[in-house]
């Protein structure tokens, strides 16, 4: 599917319900999926290396960055069900996927919406994401410029990125324009992935 589908509130195509089997916090999980998305089809290979590499979310607030039909924040939500997960898209059905997702595991934890309706106050103690690198590197640079500098004091954030996708160039352009406070290092290789960490020291 082109890119331009997705990555658009309205993506092309109809919205079709159908059942997506796929392993999430360590066990098997009945979901729904559609057209007109991400990875409609099962957890990607960026995403499942994410999901497997990082340590446990920590704290009590945390964000998914593009969460197509909720992977991310729907872990998270199962991994730390006293924290409130904000999973944020521009993709309209992704939002709705998520939200039915997350009701079919019985998460109501899980606040999916469009990134302007997060309070702008709300600080994240844990960040995860697979971000949107082929919305084409100006807008990925003002999305993440947007929410890492909404980590929590003490706060980490986790991203996935291809390295043929240009993960060492953006790890080094997220430590040149984050503020200071923030630190960016490589976290780990997987394949043909890199795991970036970001971390906000504490005050």
């Amino acid at each position: 599917m082109e890119s331009q589908h997705y990555f658009s509130a309205q993506p092309a195509g109809p919205d079709t319900r159908r059942p997506l089997s796929v392993v999430l916090a360590g066990e098997r999980r009945d979901l729904v999926t559609s057209s007109g998305l991400f990875s409609p089809d099962g957890v990607d290979k960026g995403t499942r290396i994410l999901l497997d590499g990082v340590p446990a979310p920590e704290g009590r607030r945390m964000l998914d960055i593009g969460s197509g039909w909720g992977p991310i924040a729907l872990t998270m939500a199962l991994r730390a069900p006293e924290a409130t997960v904000h999973a944020v898209d521009i993709n309209e059905r992704c939002i709705a996927l998520t939200r039915e997702n997350a009701t079919r595991l019985g998460l109501t934890n899980v606040r999916a919406s469009s990134p302007d309706e997060v309070d702008a106050a709300v600080e994240f103690d844990t960040i995860w994401s697979n971000p949107p690198i082929r919305i084409g590197k100006q807008d990925l640079h003002a999305l993440l410029l947007r929410w890492l500098p909404r980590l929590a004091p003490g706060g980490r954030a986790w991203l996935v990125v291809q390295k043929n996708l240009g993960a060492d160039s953006l790890q080094r352009w997220l430590g040149e324009e984050l503020p200071s406070g923030f630190a960016v290092r490589r976290a780990e290789t997987s394949k043909s992935f890199r795991i970036i960490e970001v971390n906000r020291e504490a005050r």
